[in-house]
């Protein structure tokens, strides 16, 4: 119903590179929680940081599709910190360079963020806002012919070793949520500090806490127009909760077929453990579970290609598909037994990995909220011209 035989060449051709290039360096980059330069220009020279992006900065322009290939990919590898890192890096700080970035920040950033000669990072979160980004407190006030920025960020993904960083702040603290603004700042700006949080997950990914401290940039580095930051932030939240629903979906996919596969082999009593009904009517469960969350999630997809803004079904999506992976995840590590909670088998990994699914990208809490809104309080979210 969604992928042509285009869509299938891309899959088997993106997982043959995953399985390449990145598969036999994952256990050291999830030791030493830093991934290596050199592939992320593999990924440039591929073009696959590009697939969502024009042709004239570098990009395929490639349909949501294979959007949602790349992302259902990278799960199958298991390594929940590489994933994030390249998904942040195209689907949240590249995302701001396209659509809010003049041309010449699309020439100097957007481009060689294609090539994977640049990474970024995207930073809204605070250690005192969390969720409520009205409540933020790092400022950027106008001194002649400069930004100066002050104020701190917490639990940004590729926060220590990117080369840029999309950072919002307040323009105008008297307004709330209306006196935000997008700034874009060089990792190198004197000011600018960092340090790398210990997670429970997502160990490959350097995951930072970041410090402003009087950083001045050039009146050109404003994103778009000032004081429209919250709007610029809102239009991409149906995108980014797709793209959480997507990766849950996905690695409770790839978990139910690594435990099929195991239960085939594993004999007690003499007989393989996929023929204990107990053990069989679970990952019926499980897979009905997978195939209900993985349909409704490339339904919005295709709604969102159709032009649809999808607050409301983004937001269930990543709410219960994030949930849904949890869940399966842990039950498919029970099906292993005592192997399953053992470092070199993958759903270790992987449970770690995927509790992050429920936190980031707006908590289930949050979203629980934004959901009611709509539907008891008959709220409604329109696209912000912006």
């Amino acid at each position: 119903m969604y992928f042509s035989e285009e869509h299938k060449f891309f899959r088997e051709g993106f997982r043959t590179f995953l399985q390449q290039e990145v598969v036999p360096y994952i256990d050291k980059w999830e030791e030493d929680g830093k991934i290596e330069r050199f592939i992320w220009e593999r990924f440039g020279e591929m073009g696959y940081l590009g697939i969502a992006y024009p042709e004239e900065y570098g990009g395929l322009n490639l349909d949501l599709f294979y959007t949602v290939i790349f992302l259902e990919e990278l799960q199958r590898i298991n390594s929940g910190g590489f994933a994030a890192a390249i998904w942040a890096h195209v689907y949240l700080a590249m995302q701001h360079l396209n659509a809010e970035g003049d041309e010449r920040i699309k020439r100097e950033y957007l481009t060689p963020s294609i090539e994977g000669k640049k990474i970024g990072c995207l930073c809204i979160t605070e250690p005192f806002a969390g969720s409520d980004v009205a409540g933020m407190r790092t400022t950027a006030v106008r001194q002649g012919n400069e930004w100066v920025i002050n104020g701190s960020k917490t639990f940004i993904t590729n926060g220590v070793y990117s080369d840029y960083l999309v950072v919002s702040a307040k323009t105008d603290p008297s307004m709330g949520s209306k006196g935000i603004s997008i700034f874009l700042m060089d990792r190198n700006m004197p000011g600018i500090s960092a340090s790398k949080l210990d997670k429970l997950g997502w160990r490959a990914s350097d995951t930072g806490e970041i410090a402003f401290d009087d950083v001045r940039l050039p009146l050109e580095n404003l994103m778009g127009e000032e004081n429209k930051g919250f709007p610029y932030l809102m239009q991409h939240l149906a995108l980014e909760r797709l793209i959480m629903a997507v990766n849950g979906h996905a690695r409770a996919e790839y978990a139910v077929e690594y435990a099929l596969q195991y239960m085939s082999e594993r004999k007690a009593f003499g007989k393989t453990i996929d023929q204990f009904q107990a053990l069989r009517h679970k990952m019926a469960e499980m897979s009905a579970e997978v195939e209900m969350h993985k349909a409704f999630n490339y339904s919005i997809t295709q709604r969102l290609i159709n032009g649809e803004y999808m607050v409301k079904e983004a937001s269930m999506a990543k709410m219960l598909s994030t949930k849904m992976a949890d869940q399966v995840i842990y039950d498919a590590l029970q099906m292993l037994g005592g192997y399953g909670y053992m470092e070199e088998y993958p759903l270790a990994r992987m449970s770690r990995d995927s509790r992050l699914g429920p936190i980031g990208g707006g908590t289930s809490q949050i979203l629980k909220e934004v959901i009611a809104k709509m539907v008891i309080d008959r709220k409604e979210y329109k696209k912000v011209a912006v």
